[in-house]
């Protein structure tokens, strides 16, 4: 029996295109933005989330990036940090604004990391890859971290440059909600399939 693949939930940005306010406590369908990415790791072991203490929930470790506010390459050393010693080899990688994470999870799940691959990330419709959005070989990330001891300010291409990615076509799941206008056009969508 295979141990079960750890999640990193990272959640420590300024959210300046929100004007401050956190995106992981924007609600959407009345549940903060990080709430949906927690119900979609649920079966994870451990859960570490990157960000500030509001973000700690029952069964999840939270810790900080150093210097806070450092970026996501910065978060996701300090998340790979805490899994030392994990009996997981897996890891899901997910920002704290995807409300179609249960989806993506398990869309995630079901894809396989290919013998010669380090990963399996979803790939929005314009072709972006959203590294933020995949699950990894835990090995592979701690590779990467390591050749890059000063994570602060390091943007995620640079830190995965080395990595060998499996993309998978997100079907709209890897939609992240990262301004007002992504976050007011995705409630009155979800709102005219509840009419």
């Amino acid at each position: 029996m295979n141990a079960p693949a750890a999640a990193l939930v990272l959640a420590g940005g300024r959210s300046a295109r929100l004007g401050g306010v956190d995106k992981a406590t924007v609600e959407i369908d009345g549940i903060p933005l990080i709430d949906h990415v927690y119900a979609a790791v649920r079966g994870c072991a451990p859960i570490i989330a990157v960000g500030p203490d509001g973000i700690a929930r029952s069964g999840i470790r939270v810790v900080r990036e150093y210097p806070p506010f450092a970026g996501p390459a910065a978060a996701v050393a300090a998340g790979l940090a805490v899994l030392e010693g994990s009996e997981a080899t897996e890891t899901y990688l997910l920002a704290c604004d995807l409300p179609r994470a249960t989806e993506l999870v398990a869309q995630l799940a079901e894809a396989p990391i290919p013998a010669d691959a380090d990963g399996v990330v979803a790939m929005d419709a314009e072709g972006r890859v959203q590294w933020l959005a995949g699950r990894y070989r835990i090995s592979a990330l701690q590779r990467a971290v390591a050749q890059h001891p000063e994570p602060a300010g390091l943007s995620m291409r640079k830190l995965f440059e080395s990595l060998r990615l499996h993309t998978v076509d997100d079907a709209g799941t890897a939609v992240d909600l990262d301004t007002w206008a992504a976050i007011e056009d995705y409630r009155s969508t979800r709102k005219d399939h509840h009419a």
